[in-house]
This record gives C-alpha cells, structure tokens and sequence, in this order.
C-alpha cells in the first residue's frame, strides 16, 4: 500500500466546492480526474475539516459523479488505502453494497460455497455495519456460522485457495476507506464512498459482480472500470438484486453485462419462473437476516430443504459459475449446483471454512 499523500496541488476542497462542484445540482461542473484525484487524497489524508467534507460529499450526491471521477476516486483507493492478496486461483469478486440488506436474506454466502463446491472459487467482501444501513453483509453472516472474517488480506488469499470461498475484511485491506467511517456515520446519506468500495478489489480479480439500482448505473460502473488505471477487470457483470444486493430477485432480474474490448453493454432479463421458480419477493424475507440466513445457509447446504431459498441459493450460485464462464448457461449451472448440494460437496466447503 502506498503512502497517502501529504503534498496537495491547487484544489482544496472548499476551493472545488466555490468553484467546480457546489453550485447546486443543475448547475454544477464536473471535476477533471486531476481535480477528483487531489479531493479523494484530502480526504484520505484526513485534511478536509468535517464541515468541508459532508459539504463536499453532498455536493457530489447532488450533482452525481461522472465516471471519470469515479474512476480517479476508485485509482487513489487502490493506489493510498486497499491492500491486495492475490490467490493463486482467479475468483469471482462478489462486491455487494457494504452497507447490508434489512429485509430479505443475504444468499451470496450459501450461492458463493455452492459456486465453490462445483469449481468456480469466489471472493466477497464488506466491513462491518457500514453506514448509511448498517444492516446485516456478508461479514455477519459468516460470523453466524462460525467462519473466521478478521482476516489479514494474506490469510484471506490463502482461505480462497483452501477452501474455494474467501472472505476480504474492509478494516484489514482498505484501512483509508475504514477511517473514514465515523464521517460516513454522522453523514446519514450514502456517499461516493458506498460505491467505489464495492469495486475496491483486493483479491486482484478478472471478473467483478456487483449490483445496481437503475442500468443507467450499471453503465455508469461499467465506464468507471474502463477509466480507471488501477483496475484490471476483463468482465463485468451487474444486475438489479434484491436491496441492492448481489442476490437475484424474484420474478424479473436486470442483467447488464460487460466485457473488455466490448463498447456495448449487454443487458437482458433473468425470469425465476422460466426455472420453475414460482416464487415472490416476500418468500425470501426474514425475520432476524444475521441469524436466519445463517441457519438456511447452513441447511441448504447440508440438503435439509427443498423451498424457495434453496432454489435462490441454488440460481445464485448457477449465476457466479456463468459470471466466470465456467458453464454454458444458467441450465447447466443450475444442475451442477443442484449435483453439489445433493452430494454433500458444498456441504463440505463450509465445514472447511470453519476450520480454516
């Protein structure tokens, strides 16, 4: 990890806010990368007084950042905060929104073991109770089950390569971004900060999957990665998931995929029901989504249940291997995923989690 920098140029941020980005939402200018580059360098720096950041990171939310800032938020991340730990496998890097999900159950743990157990190892990562939610992430969840998540970014290479199935701790391999978390917290609205987290990377992965809200978005993410310096992602793949989650929703799912060298986005529609999944929103919601999704996590690897959930881990799994283009299709994901529960193989991935 790189050093932050102490030496700025000619664009404090009150200056950016006075004359670039503070004039309102209609009226705002873009910043130049160099311009994004030096605010995002204040703030890791922790130069900025807290009046001038939250102005600043409101200023942004306003106006909505253009991919090219994001791109130079995301580069000095990478350059001054996020320490990588390369696996020797290549996984899929789940970057689900930090800051949780309330409602429905979080399936990326039990989709993500499934995935494993059938070959297609996969990398997720969060912190803990990030603002503005605080809701229930990955790192809970595993906690529940009783996986090791205070991982030093070598130990979590090293579970990948163990077990197929790795866990990346914010705190432990982006400690910049975990500083600023006190000033997240007292913002009370999400920050650009939410979304280049979710991309930060530190397994140095070829394929990213991520979740949107709109697929304007998806394509704003898209161009993010392709400015950006610092990421080395040949695939992309974005879909509209549950609370903004990595988790396919019932029904009707847009899809956007990217590829290098691809100037289209390709979006399209995953319907449940042209899988026999007759299924509703409501049908994967719970009560407690810490300890629930533990307890169906660990039962739908174990082959205990036949419901809605495990069609949703069982899809969502299907989707991480098509993510890396270990099958041809979703069809073929979803037997293998279907073979590795009923043979007790992703049953067995979370045991070796747990004695990781």
């Amino acid at each position: 990890m790189a050093q932050t920098t102490q030496e700025f140029g000619d664009w404090p941020l009150k200056r950016l806010m006075t004359e670039v980005v503070g004039s309102g939402p209609k009226s705002a200018d873009d910043m130049t990368r160099e311009q994004a580059r030096e605010a995002f360098q204040r703030i890791l720096a922790g130069e900025p007084d807290e009046t001038t950041l939250g102005a600043f990171w409101l200023a942004n939310r306003w106006k909505r950042n253009n991919p090219e800032e994001l791109a130079a938020y995301t580069d000095v991340m990478r350059e001054e905060s996020v320490v990588t730990a390369d696996p020797d496998c290549d996984p899929v890097d789940c970057g689900a929104n930090y800051d949780g999900k309330h409602t429905s159950a979080v399936l990326g743990v039990g989709a993500g073991i499934v995935a494993a157990a059938a070959g297609t190892p996969v990398v997720v990562h969060s912190g803990d109770r990030v603002p503005t939610q605080k809701a229930t992430a990955y790192k809970h969840v595993l906690d529940e089950l009783d996986v090791r998540t205070e991982l030093e970014p070598e130990a979590s290479a090293e579970m990948v390569d163990e077990t197929g199935f790795g866990f990346y701790y914010q705190p432990e391999f982006n400690p910049g971004i975990q500083a600023l978390y006190d000033r997240r917290d007292e913002m009370g609205v999400r920050t650009f900060v939410n979304t280049v987290e979710t991309i930060a990377n530190p397994a140095n992965a070829d394929v990213h999957l991520g979740s949107f809200y709109h697929l304007a978005f998806a394509k704003k993410l898209t161009e993010t990665i392709t400015e950006s310096e610092r990421l080395e992602y040949s695939r992309a793949i974005f879909f509209q998931g549950m609370e903004g989650y990595d988790d396919i929703r019932p029904g009707y799912t847009k899809v956007a995929e990217w590829d290098d060298g691809n100037d289209e986005l390709e979006d399209y529609e995953i319907e449940t029901a042209e899988y026999g999944m007759e299924m509703e929103s409501e049908d994967l919601e719970v009560d407690d989504v810490t300890a629930d999704s533990a307890t169906l996590t660990e039962e739908v690897l174990a082959g205990e249940r036949e419901d809605h959930f495990t069609d949703a881990i069982a899809l969502n799994g299907a989707f991480r291997m098509h993510a890396r283009q270990d099958v041809d299709g979703l069809d073929e994901g979803l037997e293998r995923a279907r073979e590795v529960i009923a043979d007790g193989s992703a049953q067995a991935v979370l045991k070796e989690l747990r004695a990781f």
